[in-house]
């Protein structure tokens, strides 16, 4: 097995399946040339394992691929236009592609033509790449480097650099710019934010802002690099509706930094309970992990999150969660922390209050400290916990089936009295279901 060394020194043979080395050792018999190109290559000169084999054929055509790749599995054409190849074998799938130039002729991103042409050399078909950091490859099976626009010098120095001219030609290379400077630490290129500030995100449909705002703000990395690109390309212009959080943006970067962190620690269900030191603390769903993400980066817009959330997603549970979220978030009062009545009932509005409680952990706690509240958010946390509100909010010991028992009618009366023991619930004063039977007698005795 061919091995790699990275750019921090270190060897290792990455996990290449042995079909795909096979398989380009047939292309080679052919007189092809196949190599593995895009974030593969960055990944593993990274020291990070990738299972996304992306592979470039040269020097062959699809006729002469095809039959190749028919010995391993059943072949699909998914990408005509592109000349993509898709081979399905037990356990594994691989995409073959052609080398290709792609011109710009009309609006958006559908708006390109794209000749395929085997004939092409690497450095010629990597002009089509956004970054230099993308534009590597390694031909197999020997894994090979080819670096024709200076990848690896701009990986090492941190250095998030444009290909050439072309980067112009799809503007949501600005976001996919912003996503890599936070999952792998680079800043950008003077030359690269001149360009970025040049292009519109107008072209852009929701769908693929979405997509790479998550990555940015989902993905493992280090997510204030990501806002220190958004600002140097000027999104927040385009984006007046995200504000600094209390005035800095310093201070908004240290916030996703910290979210970050969090999130990784409610991974699961063990991860989190370690984290806190309750058993009872359980993971974070997919839909929280990206309210709690989406609602950090806003933490300094409430009043604006939902029109900035309307332009870039379609997700519900975000545009309604989120929102609200943030509106309990910035009215917090420090003495929360001893109205259990108030507790209770934010927990009501949320569907409980452990993503209340993350906000709160990952704001910068020299704002707490300046309040004159410097243990605050552990304080909110235990007493969140201790009146176990953190996964859900309460739920009502009066039912209408036990009304029904009691000889009630459905109806305004039944629902009056229900609304009327939960509220005298979330105020501490009704402690279980046999106290909420009691008060109803108590209440039926009064009226006779």
């Amino acid at each position: 097995m061919p091995s790699i060394e990275t750019l921090a020194g270190k060897t290792f043979e990455p996990d290449l399946p042995n079909r795909l080395l096979s398989i380009a050792g047939e292309i080679r018999e052919a007189g092809g040339r196949a190599f593995l190109v895009g974030g593969w290559v960055r990944d593993a000169l990274l020291g990070r394992t990738c299972r996304d084999y992306d592979v470039e054929v040269y020097d062959l055509t699809q006729d002469e691929l095809i039959p190749i790749l028919k010995k391993y599995g059943r072949t699909n054409l998914v990408g005509k236009a592109f000349g993509v190849i898709h081979l399905a074998m037990k356990g594994l799938s691989l995409d073959f592609s052609f080398p290709r130039t792609e011109s710009k002729v009309g609006y958006g991103h559908r708006g390109f033509v794209v000749h395929t042409d085997e004939k092409l050399s690497f450095k010629e078909a990597a002009l089509r790449r956004d970054f230099t950091i993308n534009a590597m490859g390694m031909e197999l099976p020997e894994l090979t480097l080819c670096d024709p626009y200076g990848g690896i010098d701009d990986l090492k120095k941190g250095l998030l650099r444009h290909v050439g001219p072309a980067f112009v030609e799809d503007s949501l290379r600005i976001l996919r710019g912003v996503q890599f400077a936070s999952r792998f630490a680079l800043r950008l290129a003077p030359e690269t934010i001149e360009l970025c500030q040049t292009l519109s995100l107008e072209d852009l449909s929701i769908e693929r802002l979405f997509e790479e705002f998550k990555k940015w703000l989902l993905k493992p990395g280090k997510p204030s690099l990501g806002l220190r690109a958004f600002l140097d390309i000027k999104l927040n212009e385009f984006f007046p509706e995200v504000s600094p959080l209390h005035g800095s943006w310093e201070d908004l970067g240290e916030m996703l930094d910290n979210m970050e962190s969090l999130r990784r620690n409610f991974a699961n269900a063990e991860a989190a309970s370690g984290a806190v030191g309750d058993a009872k603390c359980t993971a974070l769903s997919d839909d929280q992990v990206m309210e709690f993400a989406f609602a950090t980066f806003l933490s300094g817009s409430p009043e604006t999150s939902l029109k900035f959330l309307e332009r870039i997603t379609n997700e519900s549970h975000l545009v309604k969660n989120v929102p609200l979220l943030l509106n309990a978030y910035s009215t917090l009062d420090f003495a929360i922390v001893s109205d259990a009545p108030a507790l209770r009932r934010m927990a009501v509005k949320l569907g409980g209050l452990k993503l209340l409680c993350l906000l709160v952990k990952a704001t910068p706690r020299k704002y707490y400290a300046a309040a004159g509240a410097p243990e605050f958010p552990e304080q909110l946390w235990q007493a969140v916990t201790s009146l176990d509100l953190l996964n859900a909010a309460p739920q009502p010991f009066l039912m209408g089936k036990m009304l029904m028992e009691m000889g009630f009618k459905p109806g305004k009366q039944m629902g009056e009295t229900i609304k009327q023991s939960f509220e005298l619930q979330l105020d501490g004063k009704i402690k279980n279901a046999e106290e909420a039977i009691e008060w109803v007698r108590s209440q039926t005795k009064e009226r006779l």
